[in-house]
């Protein structure tokens, strides 16, 4: 069975994070044309807001996040200031000091800010949105590097959700990621935060990493709910050294191979629903008094950047180097490289790199993967009709689905599309077939006319 998965859901596909995909972001979007969309977003329109803090005390081996390791405090301390900058200029371009209901500081780690840094940059937010109405503000931690002093900090901050990059607990398999970080140093981290009303703890676990058996994982995510975490996100790594350098220090015959990454994922979502977790999506589990597990059954659940979510604003504004927004007329991401983007902000520009504009059947097939992403079925007809579109729209799509039906992985009713409880290992590469642009450049690799988007391994 897993050899025949494997054939019929291919090697590679997106994460669906977002629809257009991040290949697809191109230069023709820039500084002028955010600049535009801004001005048009309505004036009661809540928004979210992500910053990203690129700087890490220590380098983890896994990642593949925009990020720069951090000696020294001045470089970090110039980057907030240019941040606060940046955020200034996007408020100007909006039509008032409009309303945030959603932030997420994201890295990188948000805490190698030093104090300053940080206040700064929550300064400059309160200066520019509106935060007396905010819902949730999140933060991700990494347990090594936070100091006791950061609990209350952010618990005066308004923060309310802490993300803890926990990954694995076997010592081998931290040696070889470079990310050692005991079981104590994660529990006293969830008891500083929880002392300072910081309740909702998400940890973040990974398979599929260097030297890592189903033992040890089942292992770890025992441990790990022991703390008892409101969710935990159970990754699979992403081993793309040609976008993340830092990667090629895992050596490449140390990793799981396909077959056992399908078994640890499979073994470690049994444990997790056994213990206690409401399944979410591909990967995401929750219990069963977490918001997620309200907005999945409500059909609330929604995709982006930052994975699944019940962020229901219409309208994502990112800063920092490599920052992506999401506004209802399109994408648009920043630059990445730090340098570039302080001078773009420092010339008094949006730091905008890339992005993509949206069309009408952009959206349709947005909406169509995100509730294949997050309620595993979708009415392919409906969802056409609603868009102005014919029934038959998705009909090539339909007749893709064919094999994937015979095996058992989703389950056609008329128009229907229904993912099996089977089929979810394969979310990514089922919603990949109606994603055009990622097909087509799939075809001309298998004709050997064209590269493929080189994206991380779909289980």
């Amino acid at each position: 069975m897993t050899q025949h998965l494997l054939r019929l859901i291919g090697d590679r596909a997106p994460r669906y994070t977002s629809y257009p995909t991040v290949p697809q972001f191109h230069d023709g979007v820039g500084t002028e044309a955010f600049g535009r969309w801004l001005g048009e977003i309505p004036a009661d329109m809540p928004l979210s807001l992500y910053v990203h803090v690129p700087f890490c005390r220590s380098m983890c081996w896994y990642c593949a996040c925009n990020k720069k390791l951090a000696t020294r405090d001045g470089p970090v301390l110039q980057y907030a200031a240019t941040l606060a900058r940046e955020i200034a200029q996007a408020a100007r371009a909006l039509p008032g000091r409009m309303r945030a209901t959603r932030l997420h500081f994201g890295g990188g780690t948000p805490h190698s800010l030093p104090p300053e840094g940080f206040e700064a940059a929550m300064s400059a937010l309160r200066t520019a949105f509106d935060l007396s109405g905010m819902e949730e503000a999140a933060v991700e931690i990494d347990p090594r590097t936070f100091t006791a002093d950061w609990a209350p900090r952010l618990a005066a901050a308004g923060f309310t959700r802490a993300s803890l990059g926990v990954q694995e607990f076997c010592p081998e398999v931290q040696r070889a990621i470079n990310r050692v970080q005991p079981f104590e140093q994660v529990a006293d981290c969830v008891d500083r935060l929880r002392a300072e009303g910081i309740g909702q703890i998400n940890f973040d676990l990974m398979y599929g990493l260097p030297h890592q058996t189903t033992a040890t994982l089942l292992a770890s995510i025992e441990r790990a709910v022991s703390l008892l975490p409101d969710r935990i996100a159970l990754f699979g790594y992403a081993h793309v050294p040609w976008v993340a350098s830092v990667q090629k220090k895992i050596p490449y015959d140390a990793l799981p191979g396909a077959e056992e990454r399908i078994e640890q994922a499979h073994a470690a979502a049994d444990l997790l629903v056994r213990l206690g977790y409401v399944r979410i999506g591909l990967d995401h589990f929750a219990l069963p008094h977490d918001s997620l597990v309200t907005a999945q059954a409500g059909g609330r659940l929604r995709r982006n950047f930052q994975g699944y979510t019940d962020d229901p604003c219409p309208a994502i504004l990112g800063f920092g180097a490599s920052a992506i927004s999401a506004l209802p007329q399109g994408y648009a991401q920043n630059v990445t490289e730090t340098g570039a983007w302080a001078r773009q902000v420092e010339a008094g520009a949006h730091p905008v790199a890339r992005g993509i504009a949206l069309g009408a059947e952009d959206r349709l097939r947005r909406r169509v993967i995100e509730r294949i992403m997050c309620d595993l079925e979708v009415d392919l007809a409906g969802e056409a009709f609603a868009a102005g579109e014919a029934p038959d729209m998705f009909g090539a799509e339909t007749a893709a689905l064919a094999p994937l039906a015979e095996a058992g992985l989703v389950e056609m009713t008329g128009s229907r599309l229904r993912v099996t409880e089977p089929g979810r290992t394969a979310l990514r590469s089922i919603a990949s077939l109606f994603d055009p642009a990622f097909q087509a450049h799939m075809a001309a690799q298998g004709a050997g006319k064209g590269a493929a988007p080189r994206h991380a391994q779909a289980v």
